[in-house]
């Protein structure tokens, strides 16, 4: 950490590199779109960078890179709002496995969920979003989501309830359920 913020990139790189897919995922899931995640993964990075000798230490380094990329990534979308499109989902770096398990969904099948999901979470307000993304998505605790929103554990209880019944609900039509 001391080298990193003494200006060593290099140092900088090994210390976020750990921790670079995650930051990838939450940008990913509150962008919508591989385009939009790439702008708020390097804005991230950047803001990361530039504000090194800010970071206290009274969160751990992953809750505060987390932060900044869920804000630079809702500050995208707040700008480009008009504009968002839905991911492509031939992104290699979202594979879609094929199982010869006959209960497995099939390929089309994993499609439309993945679309639905993404076009579903769109619909959410930000906060709820954010803290749905950053449960599931991110396998944050509530304690850590709590910090990150800067709200209360049980504020993020009722919004993540919230969301899963917003996205249970929006859902429930898109989806063929046998």
């Amino acid at each position: 950490m001391m080298q990193a913020r003494d200006g060593d990139q290099r140092a900088f790189a090994d210390l976020v590199n750990g921790h670079r897919n995650q930051i990838w995922a939450v940008c990913l899931q509150i962008c919508g779109n591989q385009h939009d995640a790439e702008d708020a993964l390097q804005a991230t990075l950047l803001a990361a960078w530039r504000n090194l000798d800010k970071f206290r230490g009274e969160a751990r380094f992953s809750t505060w890179m987390h932060r900044i990329a869920a804000n630079n990534a809702l500050a995208l979308i707040r700008k480009r709002k008009a504009n968002t499109t839905l991911t492509d989902f031939s992104d290699p770096e979202q594979p879609v496995t094929l199982d010869a398990d006959e209960s497995a969904p099939r390929f089309d099948e994993q499609i439309a969920l993945r679309d639905a999901l993404r076009e579903a979470l769109q619909q959410l307000s930000d906060d709820i979003r954010e803290a749905v993304v950053l449960r599931e998505f991110g396998d944050f605790s509530y304690a850590d989501i709590a910090e990150h929103q800067g709200v209360g554990v049980q504020t993020v209880k009722s919004r993540l309830n919230r969301g899963r019944s917003q996205l249970a609900e929006l859902l429930r039509g898109r989806l063929a359920v046998d």
